[in-house]
């Protein structure tokens, strides 16, 4: 059909003519009402978004003073995190003096690895950052 044809018939009908393939010989075109097409092909592209969270890297911050209780609540907290397919991103916070004793630091970091060492590997090793110090912890592999 020509393209004069087809954009009459999309006319008589109050649709639009959409070239799907233009590279193609004869172009294919198709008649549809492009607003209506538009809104399924970006409810497509944020349903494709929503399934892709598996890079998702969160953050949880400790500090050497915390309780026992409360690192086996935060490791609650990476665990669901973890099992949902995230990394996350382990943070212990020096402030003041605490600098002085990084052992009681390194020490808590390594009792929350181990509350998560079930289902979780270490996806890299602890390191220093200013007065920070970070590991990265992920699910582990199948």
């Amino acid at each position: 059909m020509s393209s004069r044809a087809a954009y009459q018939l999309a006319q008589n009908y109050n649709l639009d003519l959409f070239c799907i393939a233009p590279q193609a010989t004869p172009p294919v075109c198709k008649i549809l009402d492009y607003g209506k097409y538009r809104f399924e092909k970006q409810k497509q592209e944020r349903a494709a978004k929503r399934g892709n969270r598996g890079s998702e890297l969160r953050q949880i911050q400790l500090s050497p003073s915390i309780g026992q209780h409360d690192i086996e609540t935060k490791a609650r907290k990476a665990r669901e995190l973890i099992e949902g397919g995230a990394k996350v991103l382990v943070c212990v916070v020096f402030r003041g003096r605490q600098m002085a004793h990084k052992e009681i630091g390194e020490a808590v970091l390594t009792r929350f690895q181990e509350e998560l060492s079930d289902v979780s590997q270490i996806e890299k090793p602890a390191f220093w950052e200013g007065k920070w110090l970070k590991t990265i912890i992920g699910p582990k592999k199948k």
